[in-house]
């Protein structure tokens, strides 16, 4: 086995258990909020709607799938969506209106006052995931957002910001979809403990 290898893999496991370190006292207390959020959205009728570019793209559907389906428990099934998942939608939308339209237009045609959209982002500067950051506050829904260290622009067009600590865009993302699935874990537990709903 080369050695050069295993110690690369160790580095980014290491480095990835620092961050995460780090997360846990810095944002626990902002995903905690972000899950209660999450709740009382759910109890209101409203919708989970997440966005994002590339392999935050991915963790958005991977999201919604995990609220839709479940994470641990048996509950009722969470109305969640990936404002991503159609490539029809989104290449169209591209196509007339320009990429940085596509989540905002989708948005707009399934967006509503008491739903929550949910940004993950690795630089908070993508132009698509600030139009619609522009547009949930203009429909009055709420915004969360999953973002570096910066924060970049996004992080003020949001209701609540969530800063990881980590630059780089792949311990972003792990540590994005370590907060997601903390947050998933306790909606989890809510909800499967009344099968209608907390």
């Amino acid at each position: 086995m080369n050695t050069e290898s295993v110690d690369a893999v160790r580095r980014h496991l290491e480095e990835l258990a620092r961050n995460a370190a780090l997360a846990a006292d810095q944002v626990a207390g902002p995903a905690a909020r972000y899950a209660e959020l999450v709740r009382a959205t759910l109890q209101g009728d409203g919708k989970l709607l997440f966005a994002g570019n590339g392999g935050s793209a991915a963790s958005a559907e991977h999201m919604a799938t995990e609220y839709v389906v479940r994470l641990r428990r048996q509950r009722r099934a969470l109305p969640a969506i990936a404002l991503s998942s159609c490539t029809a939608t989104l290449s169209a939308c591209a196509n007339d209106f320009g990429f940085e339209r596509v989540f905002a237009r989708v948005l707009e045609a399934h967006g509503r006052a008491g739903d929550l959209l949910v940004l993950h982002s690795t630089s908070g500067n993508s132009e698509n995931l600030l139009e619609a950051a522009r547009a949930a506050r203009e429909m009055q829904i709420t915004s969360v957002a999953l973002l570096n260290r910066a924060g970049g622009r996004l992080a003020p067009l949001v209701d609540l910001p969530i800063q990881l600590p980590a630059d780089d865009s792949a311990g972003v993302q792990e540590l994005q979809l370590a907060v997601e699935h903390a947050v998933a874990d306790l909606v989890d537990e809510w909800f499967a403990a009344n099968r209608n709903g907390p």
